[in-house]
């Protein structure tokens, strides 16, 4: 259970849990939730959340957040971007897969088949990312959750897309296709070094927002993108056919059935050049 906090355990392995997590998400108790963690009544549970995940804070740090919601979307110094071109870096702090996406635009994870057209609601441009590769980055609670731009670029506008809110820990995905249940935005980043890319933010448990700042908007490397509001969350980059190659120590780890520890900035993958 090592992967997996115990109360997302106890709603996704139980069938009490997953009695209570239903109950939740039909009463729609996640607007309470919401309101609760805005609020200075919330100011506790910061030092809590600090010690339960280990947060490197200190007092005085901590006693500047108003509210949980405040302390949950705070920012971090970043003290390195990989500035080389062809190097494609991390968006965000978290835990890297990487999956095949298969000619029919679809690809696995754990139990659950998906198909990025179901991840976008947009059958074309499925098809554009068949023979491609998606890169899945998971972000656990104790993770700074800003995510930055991958390269420099030109981005669509955000395309949202209503849905529930699942864990994005392992637990849920072998039980439920959270990818494509759960509160989404995407867009479409014309990069400079990788192609075309489609980055999805997925919201996750209770009261997943996702802010972004901008759209229909050039972009530069490593400059803030957006940010997750309240919980743990995840991030699906999907690329074309031919377009990157994984850093070989992180392929290797990955084709171990390992998941790769990787910070927001940090060189995870090289431009894949043609023959």
């Amino acid at each position: 259970m090592k992967n997996n906090d115990r109360m997302v355990h106890f709603l996704y392995a139980t069938k009490t849990g997953r009695l209570l997590l239903s109950l939740i998400q039909k009463t729609r108790a996640d607007h309470l939730i919401v309101r609760f963690l805005r609020s200075h009544w919330s100011r506790p549970v910061v030092d809590w959340y600090v010690k339960r995940y280990k947060i490197p804070l200190t007092t005085e740090e901590r006693q500047k957040y108003r509210s949980f919601r405040d302390f949950f979307a705070r920012k971090r110094e970043i003290t390195k971007i990989d500035i080389t071109p062809v190097h494609l870096i991390s968006p965000c702090d978290g835990w890297l897969r990487a999956y095949p996406i298969e000619k029919d635009s679809s690809f696995r994870i754990k139990g659950s088949h998906y198909r990025v057209s179901d991840l976008l609601g947009d059958d074309v441009l499925a098809k554009n990312y068949e023979g491609g590769t998606c890169l899945v980055i998971r972000l656990r609670v104790s993770d700074c959750h800003r995510y930055c731009y991958i390269d420099d670029g030109y981005q669509s506008c955000n395309h949202i897309i209503p849905g529930l809110l699942h864990s994005v820990q392992p637990i849920a995905c072998e039980t439920y296709p959270v990818f494509t249940l759960n509160r989404r935005s995407w867009c479409l980043l014309a990069t400079e070094n990788f192609g075309p890319v489609v980055q999805t933010e997925i919201g996750a448990l209770v009261v997943g927002g996702i802010i972004n700042r901008s759209e229909n908007s050039r972009f530069l490397r490593g400059s803030e993108k957006g940010y997750f509001d309240l919980a743990g969350s995840t991030i699906v980059l999907l690329f074309e056919a031919g377009r990157i190659q994984l850093r070989p120590e992180i392929k290797e780890q990955l084709d171990n059935g390992r998941e790769v520890r990787v910070e927001l900035g940090s060189w995870i993958a090289t431009q894949q050049t043609k023959e």
